[in-house]
């Protein structure tokens, strides 16, 4: 179900990418001070916040940045932070094409996580990890190790959230960051362009009724899948779908096939990453014959998600759009 998004939703989605470049221009006095992602004065320090339990203490906006994960390194490129990054590593799945040509100028350190000798090679004083794995410390990259060297971090909020992750958590992450880095305004008008997306999605979807929704990101003896703490469920409401697996207390959880079965998904929405193919993914749904009852595959109603967007990123208020016309495309052209 990959048929062209409608102009006016083509639109949004693009806005929700392009907002980096307004931001750019639109930052503050603070902000216009700034380059190279360095603020030449020290205005809005020492900036403290505490992340995922970890208290940290700013007195100038970081100058070596390292990112490990697509989304942390897309919150980075989207705020105008390329020349802050001085190595990047492991990507889901393509680099939006918005920031396409800010990320050939930053190194790659590692197809997928760098040991802890390549990571301190690139001598940072920030390390900024998309999920927890990026701190994993068997692999000596543990946040208090990476103290310990001198080196600030910080972990995508999802990736240790206790409660429902929704919107205002995107929004408090790409303002966290902003702070930290010295460059609010360029958050602050992010923010405002991303409400003005979703804004204008929930516009087109007043009135519809939530069509049952079931992700399938990977599994075979059983279904991996989207629970309800993650804000891959927050997407899934906000573009006009009910997650039948919204009680599993996770952002993502294994299910059961007999339990697909029950819960009768119209929509099944596939993950896009990894070896594993989406065509490979939808014949191991469609050759299943437990499943043939279930409505999505009788109606083989399929939606395609990239899973950078469907993570804390900057990709999630296009997203939000891009569901919302693959559920209810008579409602949002």
């Amino acid at each position: 179900m990959r048929s062209a998004l409608p102009v006016r939703l083509r639109a949004l989605a693009a806005a929700a990418l392009l907002i980096p470049v307004a931001a750019c221009s639109a930052g503050s006095h603070q902000d216009a001070a700034t380059s190279g992602g360095a603020v030449a004065h020290r205005a809005g320090f020492p900036y403290t916040v505490t992340n995922c339990g970890v208290r940290t203490t700013y007195d100038a906006p970081p100058k070596r940045a390292v990112t490990l994960n697509q989304h942390a390194t897309e919150i980075m490129l989207a705020l105008g932070l390329g020349r802050s990054l001085v190595g990047t590593a492991y990507l889901d799945d393509h680099i939006a094409p918005a920031y396409a040509k800010a990320y050939k100028a930053v190194p790659v350190l590692a197809k997928e996580y760098p040991s802890k000798e390549k990571l301190l090679a690139a001598n940072p004083d920030f390390v900024y990890g998309g999920y927890a794995s990026a701190f994993d410390a068997k692999d000596g990259r543990a946040r208090d190790d990476l103290k310990g060297s001198g080196i600030d971090t910080r972990l995508d909020i999802e990736s240790c959230a206790k409660d429902k992750v929704t919107l205002d958590d995107l929004y408090r992450e790409v303002t966290e960051v902003g702070r930290t880095f010295g460059v609010p305004g360029r958050a602050a008008a992010w923010v405002r362009g991303a409400r003005a997306t979703v804004a204008a999605t929930a516009d087109r979807l007043r009135g519809v009724k939530p069509v049952p929704v079931m992700v399938y990101d990977s599994g075979d003896k059983a279904p991996f899948t989207a629970g309800g703490t993650g804000i891959g469920n927050e997407i899934i409401t906000r573009a006009g779908g009910t997650n039948v697996f919204a009680d599993l207390p996770k952002p993502f959880s294994d299910a059961s096939w007999e339990q697909v079965v029950a819960r009768k998904p119209q929509v099944i929405v596939i993950y896009d990453y990894g070896s594993t193919t989406v065509a490979q993914k939808e014949k191991r749904l469609l050759d299943d014959p437990v499943l043939q009852d279930v409505p999505a595959i009788r109606n083989k109603r399929f939606a395609v998600l990239p899973l950078s967007n469907v993570v804390l990123g900057v990709r999630v208020p296009g997203a939000i759009g891009d569901l919302a016309r693959r559920l209810h495309p008579e409602s949002t052209r």
